[in-house]
């Protein structure tokens, strides 16, 4: 098992944003893209936190990640915005994308942002954060162009993408209920991560090249591949589907099929299509009562083992507490292909050797 390295999120933030103003970022998209990053490590979500870093490099090296792009619109049917990302950071025109459907929620009660031609834009939920901090609610559908890495229920070869689904409801004083999750048993993303620690994953989640179950994480990330497999055999298929036309075919964008496969590239592109409500525009004087209720309803439970009852939401909670007390964890593996993506953009010695100085073994 590999060395694991732990990280305070203040010195990790300031780490990625050194490399990302190094690489050619403005300073406001090094922030944006820190912040980002960082805050879904914090959460627990480690599969869409740093460790992604290596991967939009060489995508920038490619010609596919484009850096310093905004959200465009392109057509804006008053409660509708549909919006070209230009292959942008996600990071950038997610946040923008989602800036302009609140402001329009908040006008007309409701809006539907539909954002595509996006380069990954990472953690759904953390796009739900920023909804549900200005009060609204909101629903996110969400697809992997031309990307396949799960089996369709009852196939046995990568079809699709994880195609995430997420939902939040927020609590004024209270964490949000959040729903975040994609539609794969697991994400692609924990699967590198169990892969650079060196562990297998748990069974049920993968299938290799000839269809049969495995608990290799190689079979995601060494040729000849394997699949990942849909949550809840046909019902995370099903809503894996709906993600990819909803979050697909709806905003504008394209779905996973021959004329969209990605070529050798390492490059991942998503479309988004959301749905942002405003809870004051419903006659509901009893919403927050009525959801306290129901949350208190089903934590009186009797719990079946040690760890209590949680809501949506609370994981994350935790799980951010915790870090941002001990720090980040970040298997030696991935913090070595950080610093390498460091070194590869020019990075200077002395910078990035009080960089890894920070990171303290575990």
């Amino acid at each position: 098992m590999s060395t694991e390295f732990r990280i305070a999120g203040s010195h990790l933030t300031q780490f990625v944003q050194a490399i990302w103003r190094q690489a050619g970022s403005t300073a406001r998209e090094a922030e944006l893209v820190a912040d980002h990053l960082v805050q879904a490590n914090l959460a627990g979500h480690d599969s869409h936190g740093v460790g992604m870093i290596p991967s939009y490099m060489a995508s920038l090296a490619q010609g596919q990640l484009q850096l310093n792009q905004h959200a465009e619109v392109v057509r804006d049917a008053g409660a509708v915005l549909t919006l070209d990302g230009a292959r942008g950071f996600g990071q950038v025109v997610a946040s923008e994308a989602m800036a302009l459907g609140i402001e329009r929620a908040g006008k007309l009660g409701l809006a539907a942002v539909a954002l595509h031609n996006a380069h990954h834009i990472g953690r759904i939920g953390h796009w739900a954060e920023q909804c549900a901090r200005a009060g609204f609610i909101s629903i996110h559908f969400v697809n992997v162009v031309g990307d396949p890495m799960v089996a369709p229920f009852g196939g046995s070869d990568r079809r699709f993408g994880t195609n995430p689904f997420c939902a939040i409801f927020p609590r004024p004083g209270r964490t949000p209920l959040l729903l975040d999750f994609a539609t794969s048993g697991i994400a692609f993303g924990k699967t590198r991560v169990a892969y650079n620690k060196g562990l297998s994953v748990a069974p049920g989640y993968l299938i290799d090249e000839h269809g049969q179950p495995t608990t290799e994480p190689k079979v995601m990330h060494e040729a000849p591949f394997g699949s990942l497999l849909p949550f809840g055999l046909h019902k995370g298929y099903a809503l894996a589907a709906m993600c990819e036309i909803l979050g697909g075919a709806l905003s504008g964008g394209r779905t996973t099929h021959d004329a969209t496969l990605k070529a050798d590239s390492d490059a991942i592109f998503n479309c988004m299509t959301t749905l942002i409500l405003d809870p004051q525009a419903f006659d509901a004087p009893q919403m927050q009562a009525e959801a306290e209720a129901f949350i208190g309803w089903v934590k009186a439970s009797p719990p079946s083992g040690e760890q209590p009852i949680a809501v949506p939401g609370e994981w994350e909670e935790a799980n951010r507490a915790a870090r941002l007390e001990q720090g980040i964890p970040i298997d030696a593996n991935t913090w070595r292909q950080i610093c390498t993506a460091a070194e590869q953009v020019g990075m200077a010695n002395e910078a990035l050797a009080g960089f890894r100085a920070q990171a303290r073994q575990a």
